[in-house]
C-alpha cells in the first residue's frame, strides 16, 4: 500500500476520533455543570423548608409524568396543558412568520417601505406582552385566543427586523447581475432576495419561537383556565411548589428543545450557503 493510500485511511480515523473526543468531552463539561447547579439548588433549599429539593421536585415530576393526559373537570395533567401551550405558541408563531417575513422583505427590499413602516415598529417594538394582553382580551372576551394574539405581535419583531436586515444586505453584484438579466419581480424574489435574506430569517424565527415560549407563559398565568403558565399559576395558589418547579423544568426542557430543532436549521441553511 502506498504512503497516499495510507493516508487517505489513517487521517479520516483520527479526525473521527477526535470528533468523538472532543463530544465526549463536552458532554463530561455539561455533566459538571448540571452537578454544581443540582449542588447548590440542595444547598439553597437545605436552610428552608417551603423551597422543593431536587429530589422533591424529581419526584414530582415523575408522579406528574405518570398520567400526563388525564382530562377530569377538576384537573388536567400536565401534558394536557404543555399540549394546549405549544398548540398556542406555534399559532401564534407562523402567523408572526409569514407576516413578519411578507413585511420584512418589502422593507428591506424598497426603501420608502422601510421609511414609512420602522418608526411604528420601532415604537411597538419595546411594549412588554403583559400590556397587549388585557387590550386583546377586552376585545377578544376570550383567553386562549387572546394570548395567541400577544404571542403573535411580539414574535413577530425579530423575524421581521432579521428579515428586512437580510434583505437589505443583497450585494450590489447580484443586484446589478439581476438588473442585467432584467429579472422580474418573482424571479427576483425567488433567486436574490430570499436567498440571501434566509440565513438572517432563519435567525429571526429561532428568535421569535424563544420569545413566544415566553409570552405564553405570562399570558396564560394572568387570565386562563388551562396551559402551562396556568398550571404553574395554580400551583403556586395551592402552594404546591414542587409542582412549580417541576413545571419550570419542562418549560425549560421543551424551550431547549424548540431552539434545538431551529439551531440546526440554522447551521444547515449556514451550510449550504457556504457551500454554493
Amino acid at each position: 500500500m502506498t504512503t497516499t493510500s495510507l493516508e487517505a485511511v489513517i487521517v479520516p480515523r483520527k479526525r473521527g476520533g477526535g470528533r468523538i473526543l472532543k463530544q465526549l468531552k463536552g458532554f463530561g463539561w455539561m455533566l459538571v455543570g448540571l452537578a454544581v447547579f443540582l449542588a447548590l439548588w440542595q444547598f439553597a433549599a437545605s436552610g428552608e423548608e417551603s423551597v422543593p429539593t431536587p429530589l422533591d421536585a424529581a419526584t414530582t415530576l415523575g408522579e406528574l409524568w405518570s398520567d400526563p393526559f388525564a382530562n377530569s373537570t377538576n384537573d388536567k395533567g400536565i401534558g394536557l396543558h404543555l399540549y394546549i401551550s405549544l398548540q398556542r405558541v406555534f399559532l401564534g408563531f407562523a402567523a408572526a412568520a409569514v407576516v413578519g417575513i411578507t413585511l420584512g422583505l418589502l422593507m428591506g427590499a424598497i426603501r420608502p417601505v422601510w421609511q414609512a413602516m420602522n418608526p411604528i415598529v420601532q415604537v411597538l417594538r419595546p411594549v412588554s406582552p403583559l400590556a397587549w394582553f388585557p387590550i386583546w382580551l377586552y376585545i377578544i372576551k376570550d383567553a386562549g385566543v387572546s394570548a395567541v394574539v400577544v404571542v403573535f405581535i411580539t414574535a413577530l419583531w425579530p423575524t421581521l427586523i432579521n428579515t428586512a436586515a437580510g434583505a437589505a444586505a443583497i450585494p450590489r453584484d447580484q443586484r446589478n447581475v439581476a438588473k442585467v438579466f432584467r429579472f422580474g419581480p418573482l424571479a427576483y424574489l425567488w433567486h436574490v432576495l430570499i436567498p440571501n435574506a434566509l440565513p438572517l430569517i432563519i435567525t429571526g424565527l429561532r428568535l421569535s419561537m424563544g420569545i413566544g415560549w415566553m409570552v405564553i407563559i405570562a399570558a396564560e398565568m394572568l387570565s386562563g383556565n388551562s396551559g402551562i403558565g396556568y398550571f404553574v399559576w395554580n400551583s403556586y395558589n395551592a402552594l404546591e411548589l414542587d409542582k412549580v418547579v417541576a413545571a419550570i423544568v419542562c418549560i425549560g426542557v421543551i424551550g431547549l428543545a424548540l431552539d434545538a430543532v431551529l439551531l440546526r436549521i440554522s447551521r444547515r441553511v449556514t451550510l449550504e450557503e457556504v457551500r454554493s
